[in-house]
């Protein structure tokens, strides 16, 4: 990711302080109707103002940049990502909630700004779903920085945004100690569930008696604090009794969950919609093959699970759709019967819903921060282009710059970690 030389940095900080305006957009608010002739107004980071050309007051000093003839969006927000080279469990258990992919993440991964060039701007980097639980999770804002403290979403109070990662199917069934039935799979879910239950009631009866505090343990932890609703479990599932399987667990246990892929979306819309999750994750491929449990994937998922009132977002699963191409889910989703509202909905607001970060994220309103991408026409045009990113109110993506170009078209060194690495150079221009 790139870093500013010190020399330059002092004053690019104090510029953002003055206001800026995008003006002559098609805006896409998400949140609100389009705007055909719009004006967007950011400061510090923020989003101060969104409305028509002539009903937005630009302070004296801001900075006007001409738009007319592209589209502003909110960032996009990638609700399953695997960029960075994350890591999560390993092949000692089926169940690892203590590992953290904050912990394993390259951050100079080229990857990240190849996100970027396709309009992302918050990803929840996951572990892989060769486990029944592969470790927690990790939101990030794509920013350029130096290192992984620079991209994080804190909350209230400073802890680190993320979820849990969890999986069922085909991909964890495998040789003892891992499970080799669906059976088997739900059973060891349950009694991990029962035990971070029994460990969370003995720190409630504990109250302020440090004495009678149970000893930390770092694999109950975050399966107590899904069990409180302080931490979603981000659920990978295809088939459609595989779903149905998460849903009774939820159940039986209370925790907040979204669904990820569900392939069979479509044959139990209606029981998802019923379930009470946050919302369905849906990948969009349109060459489906390479696991027999997708097999009955459809592009109507989208459009079934919004006949049936159900939440729905996208997400890449990077790198099996190129992060580059994100914006295609939303195309892909129309063609199998989604509404384009909802298509747009889903490829912003729906994934910030998921993650939480709703009052943060996922659409251009006042107060907001002030992630969005130029577009150079129609987001559901195979022909439009991501023209540039910005993230906090910083373009972190410019395809006009060559450098950037190379991440967004490809060639050689645009997948090198070592190139992207070379953008951390402080005092290097």
């Amino acid at each position: 990711m790139r870093a500013l030389p010190l020399v330059f940095l002092a004053g690019f900080l104090a510029a953002q302080e003055a206001p800026l305006a995008f003006t002559g957009a098609r805006l896409i608010p998400v949140s609100g109707p389009e705007i055909p002739n719009g004006v967007l107004l950011i400061e510090n980071g923020k989003i101060r103002a969104v409305g028509a050309a002539g009903a937005v007051a630009i302070p004296a000093g801001a900075r006007r940049i001409d738009a007319a003839g592209q589209v502003i969006l909110p960032g996009l927000v990638d609700t399953h990502s695997h960029i960075g080279g994350v890591e999560g469990a390993d092949s000692s258990a089926p169940i690892q909630p203590d590992a953290y992919v904050l912990d394993a993440i390259n951050v100079g991964d080229s990857k990240f700004q190849k996100a970027q060039a396709g309009g992302i701007t918050v990803a929840n980097l996951m572990p892989g779903s060769g486990h029944l639980l592969s470790g927690r999770t990790v939101y990030l804002k794509l920013r350029d920085g130096r290192t992984i403290d620079d991209l994080l979403i804190r909350l209230p109070g400073g802890a680190v945004a993320g979820g849990i990662k969890m999986a069922n199917g085909t991909n964890s069934r495998r040789a003892s100690p891992f499970p080799g039935t669906r059976a088997k799979s739900a059973a060891l879910v349950r009694a991990e569930f029962i035990k971070a239950r029994e460990y969370a009631e003995k720190i409630r009866a504990a109250g302020d008696d440090a004495a009678k505090l149970p000893a930390r343990d770092l694999r109950l932890e975050p399966l107590a604090e899904a069990l409180s609703g302080k931490r979603v479990v981000h659920f990978h599932t295809h088939r459609h009794d595989d779903i149905l399987t998460v849903l009774r667990l939820k159940r039986e246990f209370g925790f907040q969950a979204v669904l990820h892929h569900v392939s069979d979306a479509w044959m139990v819309a209606g029981e998802i919609a019923a379930s009470g999750v946050l919302g369905s994750s849906l990948i969009m491929i349109d060459s489906p093959g390479g696991k027999l449990e997708a097999k009955d994937f459809r592009l109507a998922n989208g459009a079934a699970l919004e006949k049936a009132g159900a939440l729905a977002g996208f997400h890449t699963d990077d790198s099996i759709t190129d992060s580059r191409l994100f914006l295609r889910s939303a195309g892909l989703a129309v063609r199998g019967g989604m509404s384009r509202d909802k298509a747009v909905y889903a490829l912003t607001l729906a994934g910030a819903v998921m993650l939480g970060l709703e009052d943060r994220i996922g659409s251009l309103e006042a107060g907001k921060d002030a992630d969005l991408v130029i577009l150079s026409g129609d987001p559901l045009s195979v022909y439009t282009k991501v023209l540039e990113t910005w993230v906090d109110g910083v373009r972190v993506f410019n395809r006009a710059d060559p450098k950037d170009y190379l991440y967004a078209v490809g060639g050689y060194g645009a997948s090198h970690d070592s190139a992207a690495q070379g953008h951390f150079c402080w005092g290097e221009e």
